[in-house]
């Protein structure tokens, strides 16, 4: 990438990461938090609290996706987040389970993830593009690690309230770099573009779909027990950090030979069915789970294929939907907002009335019938080669 597209793909992965850190900072302490609130005492509107600020970005990643098409990437993003500052102090305001989920259901409304994506595209070259996305889906893990590593100490040095807070402050931090430091390129319209049936119908697309589904909604329900399992085991709260700060460093030094054999070796659907693997492996273990031990090794295979799978999946369907990226991604983004919030809500249900392990079990179900269906994938897309690539192969 030359400097133009590497600051460009640097400030909308610092965008993206800081939005995202609204869902994942709240994953390690909220459900211990609002078992305290009125309500708190039913996990299914812990869940319901917890996701509802993904089944409404889930109505809205299409609609602003191709709205960002029409008046340009900056004015949708900078509206997003403005919502997500305003819905964050809501929640700041009110340490009650109904305002907090009236406030991020507003910091939901702001969503943005489509026209972020739709940005990174129109500020690349197509043969560098899989790069700067893959930048972008590295901000996704590193606000998930941060958040794991900051969201106990920050919790017991402001509460809740002061969390919320800090979530408005990185919304307008956002929103400076979205207004002063990337340019506001209008993307071409195409004369022709594929409707959103076409699209959501693709087989290669709808695999990715429905993966990005289950990835994320086996995520949450899996961190609505998880911290409790870690209490259970005698670890207390305060020190979580310590165990999520090393696994998912670890995770990173065993993901990156992983990918980049995918990559250079054309491998990648190998590549994402181990990563699947991997996830099914981790929920089989949690399942037994007893010990800190048992707990830290599964969360250290779970990261691995989690950061695999982060990294590897935007980047395809932006191959696969060369013609309709916007509403390619508007789909994927929806999809991905739907399986957040049903986590939530299942991985509630499932604990009220099965259990805390039950929700494992579900996670392991899921994660084998993705198998199933990822498995029948062809060879992924080759990627765009540079003018000097083309001119040597074609010279004799």
């Amino acid at each position: 990438m030359n400097p133009s597209e590497l600051r460009s793909a640097l400030a909308l992965a610092g965008i993206f990461g800081l939005r995202m850190l609204g869902l994942f900072l709240l994953l390690p302490v909220f459900s211990i938090h609002a078992k305290d609130l009125p309500g708190g005492d039913q996990a299914i509107l812990i869940g319901l609290a917890l996701g509802i600020f993904n089944i409404v970005q889930a109505c809205f990643h299409i609609p602003l996706g191709r709205l960002s098409d029409r008046i340009g990437r900056k004015t949708v993003v900078l509206w997003g987040l403005s919502l997500f500052v305003v819905g964050a102090l809501i929640c700041a305001a009110k340490d009650d389970l109904l305002w907090i989920s009236i406030g991020r259901g507003v910091m939901g409304a702001g969503a943005i993830s489509a026209a972020v994506s739709a940005w990174v595209a129109d500020l690349t070259r197509e043969q560098v593009r899989s790069q700067a996305m893959a930048i972008v889906g590295a901000s996704i893990s590193l606000s998930f690690a941060i958040s794991l590593v900051a969201a106990a100490p920050l919790y017991r040095a402001i509460t809740l309230s002061g969390m919320f807070v800090v979530l408005a402050i990185l919304g307008v931090v956002a929103m400076v770099m979205a207004y002063f430091v990337l340019p506001d390129k209008k993307p071409e319209v195409l004369a022709q573009q594929d409707s959103i049936k076409v699209v959501f119908l693709r087989p290669e697309l709808m695999r990715l779909n429905i993966g990005v589904f289950v990835l994320n909604a086996t995520q949450v329900a899996m961190f609505l027990v998880v911290p409790r399992l870690l209490e259970q085991a005698g670890f207390p709260l305060a020190a979580h950090w310590q165990i999520y700060l090393s696994v998912v460093l670890l995770s990173f030094v065993f993901m990156v030979p992983l990918l980049i054999y995918g990559e250079k070796k054309q491998r990648i659907r190998l590549v994402l069915l181990i990563a699947i693997i991997l996830l099914i492996i981790a929920e089989t273990i949690f399942t037994q789970a007893s010990t800190v031990t048992l707990i830290t090794v599964a969360l250290l295979i779970y990261f691995v294929g989690f950061n695999l799978l982060e990294a590897l999946q935007p980047s395809l369907v932006t191959r696969y939907a060369k013609e309709s990226k916007g509403t390619a991604l508007g789909v994927y983004n929806t999809t991905q907002s739907i399986g957040l919030f049903s986590g939530a809500l299942l991985g509630g249900w499932l604990m009220d009335s099965h259990g805390d392990l039950s929700v494992f079990a579900a996670g392991t179900v899921l994660l084998v019938c993705w198998l199933i269906i990822a498995w029948s994938m062809g060879e992924m897309p080759v990627k765009a080669t540079n003018s000097k690539d083309v001119a040597t192969k074609i010279s004799p």
